[in-house]
């Protein structure tokens, strides 16, 4: 739950601290999880009557990937790190884009075709820190946060993605593949 004597800044000067509480059992702490994303869920997280725009973005499963018809991925990550990491970066996102609110929810374990991955929720006084806002954290946990994706390829294939970033001996060995003889 969030901390009702943290005022809002709208980019404004002066800090809004009357803004009434939400009511949303998730809050605004960004999560990591390993079940279905309930879009609405995130939403009503940033959900603010001083808002004057909210965004959502949701990253789903897609079947083809540079050519490759993909079954499912599979998401591991250093759970504390990554969680601390995409707290700094949703607490950045507010100072840096004046936002109102900010939520962000990612999957990890198997995640089918079509399943949501990852939910981004802004609200900001207007449209355009909103957007901006979504897109930046988008870009900065692909390249910050030690979550790692797993393609799994409708032959059994699987292949980390960007796993060249990967302390050595971090991530769990594969079906397919062998260790040195």
């Amino acid at each position: 739950m969030k901390d009702s004597t943290r005022p809002y800044t709208l980019g404004m000067t002066d800090p809004v601290s009357s803004v009434p509480e939400k009511l949303s059992h998730w809050g605004s702490t960004p999560i990591l999880v390993r079940h279905e994303i309930d879009a609405a869920q995130v939403l009503a997280a940033v959900a603010s009557p001083v808002a004057g725009a909210t965004v959502l973005f949701i990253g789903t499963t897609r079947s083809l990937s540079d050519g490759v018809v993909t079954q499912r991925l599979e998401y591991e990550a250093y759970e504390p790190m990554a969680a601390k990491t995409l707290g700094s970066l949703r607490d950045a996102a507010i100072v840096r884009f004046g936002l109102i609110d900010c939520h962000v929810v990612h999957r990890l374990g198997l995640v089918k075709v079509g399943e949501t991955s990852v939910a981004i929720a802004t609200s900001a006084a207007h449209r355009r820190e909103a957007f901006e806002a979504t897109q930046w954290l988008m870009e900065q946990i692909k390249h910050e946060v030690p979550i790692w994706k797993c393609e799994q390829s409708a032959d059994g294939s699987r292949e980390w993605v960007h796993s060249g970033s990967v302390p050595m001996g971090f991530l769990p060995a594969t079906p397919n593949e062998s260790s040195p003889a």
